[in-house]
């Protein structure tokens, strides 16, 4: 009897140390004990646990490629099982990580640019070179009849006088060489060019305008912008740093009409197409992605070079809003509202991270094209002429600043990818997408705001060179190095459109900086 009871009693000892020994190890390593099938539901989830809305989703292999978002947390994937974003943060939790098309991050995008070129393209474009534009506001609207002038005060240009324009670029487009590669021209080629002129006389005004129009089209074969006749009347040179680009109440369908037009009738898409949000059309037919995917490179890329530009403009808007209209200045600055309209993941059911994206691929066609033409401006004999020998070895050397650090930027976009089928078929392509974006650069002579109207074109003409430049690897290759080119040339006018189409691009990616950090703030 006795037996058996001992027996019972360390049976029970030996039951209650191997209990507490269990309920130790679980509140040491703070588990809670559940079945599989019966989960709690009266625990509310830890909110010490809900992932940060402010980081990007958490990807198990990040791409080795992508550089990290903290020292210590790799660019993250989205998790349809997560938490949804904040509002303050949804307009960036996706922009992260490789762009179509391309193999560049948008991360190292933002390094480089924010912390390298941004500030050195933002000097140059203060320059006595790159502020004055000549440009001719007053074309009419080639495509639909002209609705009238904005007459919002913000939407007016403020012309520069003939007596503040640098007296070197009021002497022509033509003067961008030193001296030394620009001798006086001895008797004979005087006696020549006097010879030649004589014979010039005799021709009827007809075939002297059939002349000139036969030179106008052999210069055009190049273009991809319609180009503004500097010789016109009409023509004016604009401070662009006392007009800036901002918001300036233009809205509405004459806006509206100027994009559906480029993105309609000129981004190689059919009819039965409808791209989202588009506010004049109903939101129907094939999905608009699963047709933009099916398209060759090159027409995927067009699209995607006007949704970027889009972007950028939108961006500026949003960065320069009128936010106080007092009695001696009006107050500009970011408007966090209008920017989470325009991108923000649920007002814009998804597209403002598309959007964005467009934007940094933009960035990387013209920051090639960037690298592609330092040789044309390498040259020793090239000078940026204004008439001030000090401020033009100034400009000159910052412009060769910048293009060394374009030079090390290691992720650049390889063009040689485009029109690089059948030899015939690729010129065919080359010549719809070159006619496509000239066509583009004429329908903003439609936008009805001045200061609008101004930038758009000085955006489109530097895309359009950077188009140019792309296009002319050969004959840059091939350029003389202490002469004048008879081939590839650049004008006054569309190098001040390249660096400062460049510039606003720079400008948008740094701005996205700033809307990230206030976003952050509002949380």
């Amino acid at each position: 009897m006795w037996k058996v009871t001992f027996q019972a009693l360390g049976f029970l000892l030996v039951a209650w140390f191997f209990g507490n020994f269990v309920l130790g190890w679980f509140h040491q390593n703070d588990v809670e004990p559940r079945t599989q099938h019966s989960p709690d539901p009266s625990r509310a989830p830890d909110p010490s646990r809900v992932p940060n809305p402010s980081r990007a989703p958490e990807s198990p292999n990040p791409s080795p490629s992508r550089i990290p978002t903290s020292p210590n947390r790799a660019p993250e994937s989205p998790d349809p099982n997560r938490a949804p974003e904040s509002p303050d943060q949804s307009c960036f939790c996706h922009l992260t990580g490789v762009l179509d098309d391309c193999f560049c991050d948008v991360e190292s995008i933002d390094v480089f640019n924010n912390f390298k070129l941004y500030p050195r393209i933002k000097r140059l474009t203060e320059k006595d070179y790159f502020r004055y534009y000549r440009v001719n506001l007053k074309r009419p609207c080639p495509f639909w009849p002209d609705d009238g002038h904005c007459s919002i005060k913000d939407c007016h240009v403020e012309p520069c006088p003939e007596s503040k324009i640098p007296v070197g670029i009021k002497s022509g487009n033509y003067n961008k060489y030193s001296p030394a590669a620009d001798p006086t021209p001895d008797a004979a080629e005087c006696e020549q060019v006097k010879d030649l002129g004589a014979i010039n006389s005799t021709l009827s005004n007809q075939s002297k305008q059939a002349f000139a129009d036969w030179a106008r089209h052999d210069d055009a074969q190049d273009h991809f912008c319609e180009l503004d006749d500097e010789t016109s009347p009409d023509s004016e040179y604009v401070d662009l740093l006392l007009n800036p680009e901002r918001f300036t109440g233009y809205k509405g369908p004459s806006a509206w009409r100027v994009w559906n037009s480029i993105y309609e009738e000129n981004c190689f898409k059919p009819r039965s197409v409808y791209r989202p949000l588009n506010p004049l059309v109903p939101s129907r037919g094939e999905s608009f992605y699963t047709w933009l995917e099916g398209l060759c490179l090159e027409k995927r890329v067009f699209y995607r070079l006007i949704s970027g530009l889009h972007s950028s403009i939108n961006i500026h808007l949003c960065a320069q809003y009128l936010l106080d209209e007092g009695w001696d200045r009006s107050v500009w600055g970011p408007n966090v509202q209008e920017f989470r309209q325009r991108f923000d993941t649920a007002e814009t059911k998804g597209e403002g991270t598309r959007r964005l994206k467009n934007l940094y691929f933009l960035y990387l066609i013209e920051l090639r094209a960037l690298y592609k033409v330092a040789p044309y401006f390498e040259r020793a004999f090239v000078n940026l002429y204004t008439g001030n020998l000090q401020e033009d070895a100034a400009t000159k050397e910052l412009l060769l600043q910048v293009f060394g650090e374009i030079r090390a930027f290691p992720m650049h976009f390889d063009e040689r990818s485009m029109f690089a089928g059948h030899k015939i078929e690729a010129k065919i392509l080359k010549e719809e997408f070159r006619l496509h974006f000239k066509n583009i650069s004429r329908i903003m002579d439609c936008v009805g705001c001045s200061k609008c109207r101004l930038w758009g074109k000085l955006q489109t003409q530097g895309l359009g060179t950077a188009l140019k430049i792309l296009f002319s690897e050969k004959e840059i290759q091939n350029l003389p190095e202490h002469s004048p080119s008879q081939g590839f040339q650049l004008t006054r006018q569309e190098i001040v459109a390249l660096l400062n189409g460049f510039a606003r691009l720079s400008t948008s990616i740094h701005q996205l900086h700033v809307f990230r950090l206030m976003l952050k703030d509002n949380r």
